[in-house]
């Protein structure tokens, strides 16, 4: 490595998770169910099981929802089903999530910079 080269941080790890969710799927035998697509429409799924807690909350409520007896089950619950089956579509597909945060987090950080986008919700191109 140069000196102008600096390492990929470490901003994620899901390696451990990755190699967990493969083995659950390789015993089931499910690998031949794992495309793309379908984990996709899985994720897709599940992010509207997620959605769907939320739905009709204040604001308020919605910020407590983690928190709150009737709700908190089901949000880590779907939560997890979301992570889980986002990880699952990066492996099969190869996608590096790591890398993939770090670069889009900068990428972002070129879009959006401090002195522009600071306590502003515009999109990038309108700042």
């Amino acid at each position: 490595m140069s000196k102008t080269e600096q390492p990929v941080k470490q901003l994620i790890d899901v390696q451990h998770l990755a190699t967990a969710l493969q083995r659950f799927a390789d015993d089931r035998d499910w690998q031949q169910f794992h495309s793309p697509k379908n984990l996709l429409l899985a994720l897709t799924g599940e992010t509207g099981e997620l959605c769907e807690i939320f739905q009709w909350m204040s604001e308020a409520d919605a910020m407590d929802a983690a928190k709150r007896p009737e709700t908190a089950q089901a949000v880590k619950d779907e939560l997890a089903d979301v992570l889980m089956y986002l990880v699952r579509l990066s492996t099969v597909l190869g996608v590096d999530l790591n890398e993939a945060v770090t670069s889009k987090l900068a990428l972002n950080g070129q879009k959006y910079p401090v002195d522009k986008a600071k306590s502003t919700s515009k999109k990038y191109d309108q700042l």
